[in-house]
């Protein structure tokens, strides 16, 4: 039976800030933002003598912080952090690397980082869209990748993950603290042009509807590992902002440790709860065989459960293969619930309270 998840033109009454077009657009953002960072160039002070990696930002504007802090952990040779609040560690210093993202330019937490960066004398890089960050990397010829989001329609930070993630991983590979990604992002590109195919509006029962229909009305919780924790956590964040819905993270295997115990009580909670999981074949084979056992107890319990194995030969295409059908299923799920899924009513009055 066809559903409002297969017409174009029920889904524009209600997103009318085309919000589905940024997720069609994911695979162009990164050939878009691959083009902008080709001529970025830092100082070679940047490049030697740094220790440690703090990244600060705040919402959509970190997502990818979180993708890359658990991507390339085992490629990155300093200590990486990633810093959501207002307040630097205390042990950055002048050879540390610190990274202001704000898709605006104007977010408060960041700009009070960015005052206390300075202060401490340490190197500093900036991505931004436009706002006073801009207007201070300028001044103090801080290396910048501003963004001229070509391909996000709905001109929402969380929908830019595309430029988000290759910019920062542009200026850490410029800064020498990563190699060159640029072929392997290409390639990326490709499978998600293929993707977004089979998981369009014209895909009928396509998993990302699937699962969008299995996630109405429910509070999920979503269960990632290894690389593919920062992806989960994007998939996270946008069925927040766009379904408004309450979502959890946890990670295997600290899941194993304690959560297992939490699933007796409240009794209602096994009608109102779906547990998402994410595996993969890339994974340590011992967290592999942990994601199996999880998810039947889970069941066990009593509790619905749904599983997504990423398939792609590679975790970077993994990475992208849980954020693209993440942004389809958060962007399918408010038109269920009849919302805008572009509207963020409640963060924007805290916004305006805070600015009282």
């Amino acid at each position: 039976m066809p559903s409002i998840l297969d017409s174009r033109d029920q889904i524009k009454k209600l997103d009318k800030s085309n919000l589905l077009g940024s997720v069609e657009a994911l695979s162009q953002q990164i050939e878009d933002a691959l083009e902008q960072t080709s001529s970025i160039v830092i100082d070679s002070s940047y490049k030697t003598g740094i220790k440690n990696i703090v990244v600060a930002g705040m919402g959509g504007s970190v997502l990818a912080s979180y993708i890359i802090k658990n991507l390339y952990k085992s490629e990155l040779q300093v200590p990486f952090e990633v810093v959501s609040h207002y307040d630097l560690p205390s042990y950055v210093s002048n050879d540390s690397l610190v990274i202001l993202s704000s898709y605006s330019g104007t977010t408060e937490e960041v700009l009070a980082a960015a005052e206390q960066a300075q202060a401490k004398n340490v190197k500093i890089m900036a991505i931004a869209s436009g706002g006073p960050l801009l207007d201070m990397a300028s001044k103090n010829n801080w290396p910048v990748y501003k963004i001229e989001p070509n391909f996000n329609p709905s001109k929402q930070p969380r929908l830019a993950i595309g430029y988000a993630v290759v910019g920062q991983l542009a200026l850490l590979s410029h800064a020498g603290q990563l190699r060159d990604l640029s072929s392997e992002l290409k390639l990326v590109s490709s499978n998600l042009q293929k993707m977004v195919k089979e998981l369009s509006l014209e895909a009928h029962d396509n998993i990302a509807k699937t699962l969008a229909f299995s996630c109405y009305d429910k509070h999920i919780i979503l269960v990632g590992a290894e690389h593919l924790i920062g992806a989960a956590h994007v998939f996270n964040n946008q069925i927040n902002e766009n379904a408004k819905a309450l979502t959890s993270e946890w990670h295997l295997p600290e899941f194993n440790h304690h959560y297992m115990e939490a699933l007796s009580f409240p009794k209602l909670a096994k009608e109102t709860t779906l547990f998402i999981f994410f595996n993969s074949a890339l994974y340590n084979e011992r967290v592999q065989k942990r994601v199996l056992l999880t998810k039947s107890l889970v069941e066990q319990k009593g509790y619905e459960t749904q599983m997504f194995l990423a398939t792609s030969k590679t975790k970077l295409e993994q990475v992208f293969e849980v954020i693209q059908l993440g942004e389809f299923v958060a962007a399918y799920l408010p038109i269920l619930y009849g919302i805008d899924p572009s509207a963020i009513p409640n963060v924007d009055w805290f916004k305006n309270e805070m600015a009282k």
